[in-house]
């Protein structure tokens, strides 16, 4: 591994839990082995662990994005990993609330009724 990737899987365990990280290694096959290496090195290894701003912000603008996106799968990835950056949910809804303006309402709308879920889930909230 190089120091960018080390750096990455440090960050990426960090941030979404080594049970999360154990589980996407182990599905890794020779196919997506490039891809795998890529997200780790670009987006946890340059982008995620950049001093720049808190792990918290980060979270806020990456669950803005990709809630504006409609990536609903990573969307509740990354609200769950609101318990490792800091991101509380109301700093979520606030995010959320500028989908709305910036992306559009159902978007946000969805996003929403994701967050909602994925929060009471990790609160072992009865649905």
């Amino acid at each position: 591994m190089t120091d960018l990737a080390d750096k990455g899987m440090a960050i990426r365990r960090k941030v979404l839990g080594d049970a999360h990280v154990d589980r996407a290694e182990a599905a890794k096959t020779d196919f997506d082995e490039p891809f795998q290496a890529l997200i780790t090195d670009a987006a946890w290894g340059h982008v995620w662990a950049r001093q720049t701003i808190s792990l918290r912000e980060r979270s806020m603008l990456t669950i803005a994005l990709l809630a504006g996106l409609g990536n609903d799968h990573e969307l509740a990835m990354h609200i769950r990993a609101t318990a490792n950056t800091g991101a509380s949910e109301q700093d979520v809804m606030e995010a959320l609330l500028h989908v709305a303006i910036y992306a559009g309402v159902p978007r946000a709308n969805h996003a929403i009724k994701i967050a909602r879920d994925t929060f009471a889930a990790m609160r072992g909230d009865a649905a």
